[in-house]
């Protein structure tokens, strides 16, 4: 079998990163023509193809995704033995994962324990809204999507959806804030609240638990970010309702207490990745 000519890897990783063929032909010096050659090449020897063609804009293929995960670590590894050839360079395997930027942060952390520390993972965090993560994913630029929220079944994407836990929501706050000894009905009425804002399915369903209980919440506050409401629990704003893994370190300490579990209020937790032809090895990992 021939070997892979990195010549041709290298014009297909300056195109990969340019991300249009006029700008990387421009950079390396070469004509569009002679650079649209090399890349055909490569995919020939690869027998796959790495781009795909969207107006004016080239978008990588699952393969071109993978490869160029590949080519940067071969080039990166040659700048770092030019830089010193006192160390041994080694290879990373790259695991994108996106999380919703209002998931708990010691779930996200427990999710990603099996693969935290390896020498062989590098793992590359990005954080947004779920419309934004889903977009990426769908574009290949994530493996793998954490969420509080099921994405819609499309045909068109390929959506694998992995139930991964489900919490209970319950009042969490300071003990001088939960001393009194009162019914459910009453501390929504007369507490001060630190609540999921509007948008959140968490929200949905404790809006839906006030109503039934027939009270006039005491909001201080709603917040989009747990780690936010974690911080104002802390600082004695009000009583966060909450999933007690996003103050589970406060809790052990007993700086923070749980005063009770709302009935029948509970966030689930996704993890959503893309059918591929190429799947990312460390997504088993995760799931094994």
């Amino acid at each position: 079998m021939a070997n892979i000519n990195y010549h041709h890897l290298y014009y297909f990783y300056v195109v990969a990163r340019e991300g249009h063929l006029t700008r990387a032909a421009e950079h390396l010096n070469v004509s569009q023509s002679a650079l649209s050659s090399q890349i055909r090449q490569l995919e020939e020897r690869l027998d796959l193809k790495l781009f795909e063609r969207r107006g004016r804009a080239l978008h990588l293929t699952e393969a071109g995704r993978i490869t160029l995960d590949h080519s940067e670590v071969i080039f990166s590894t040659g700048q770092e033995l030019l830089a010193t050839l006192q160390q041994t360079g080694f290879s990373r395997q790259p695991l994108r994962v996106g999380a919703i930027s209002t998931l708990s942060r010691n779930f996200q952390l427990s999710f990603l324990k099996p693969i935290l520390g390896r020498t062989d993972v590098e793992i590359i965090l990005r954080t947004g809204s779920a419309a934004e993560l889903i977009g990426a994913l769908s574009a290949m630029q994530l493996d793998l999507v954490l969420t509080n929220q099921e994405p819609q079944a499309d045909a068109m994407t390929p959506f694998i959806t992995h139930r991964l836990d489900e919490q209970p929501v319950s009042l969490i706050g300071l003990q001088r804030l939960c001393s009194e000894e009162m019914s459910l009905p009453d501390r929504l009425a007369s507490s001060p609240l630190l609540l999921p804002t509007r948008s959140s399915g968490l929200r949905r369903g404790i809006d839906a638990l006030i109503n039934r209980l027939g009270v006039t919440p005491q909001i201080a506050a709603e917040i989009d970010d747990m780690a936010m409401m974690r911080l104002m629990a802390r600082e004695g704003a009000g009583i966060a309702a909450i999933p007690p893994i996003v103050v589970k370190d406060e809790l052990e300490a007993g700086t923070l207490l749980e005063i009770e579990q709302l009935p029948g209020i509970s966030e689930t937790f996704f993890a959503i990745s893309l059918e591929r032809r190429f799947p990312n090895p460390l997504i088993k990992t995760l799931f094994s």
